[in-house]
């Protein structure tokens, strides 16, 4: 599965909100590469539980709409 390209300055930022985390939650400060490999670990773990969720409730979306279509299509067909 490939995941999202994300710029340089969002990981930063992703990587900057790890590191605030750890202080928050724990008190601890964590470098820089601390967090970013952090950052690949809920990345390449996570993500695809994320990402495949997020497939799952598009395709109901989509199910839904087609639905919804069909019986909008049937309810114009002319009577013979």
């Amino acid at each position: 599965m490939l995941m999202p390209r994300l710029t340089a300055e969002k990981k930063r930022e992703l990587i900057k909100d790890i590191q605030q985390f750890f202080w928050d939650e724990r008190s601890e400060e964590i470098g820089e590469l601390a967090a970013e490999v952090c950052f690949d670990f809920i990345k390449d773990r996570f993500g695809p539980v994320f990402y495949n969720a997020a497939i799952r409730d598009a395709r109901e979306v989509a199910e839904q709409r087609m639905q919804t279509l069909e019986e909008d299509l049937y309810a114009l067909e002319k009577q013979l």
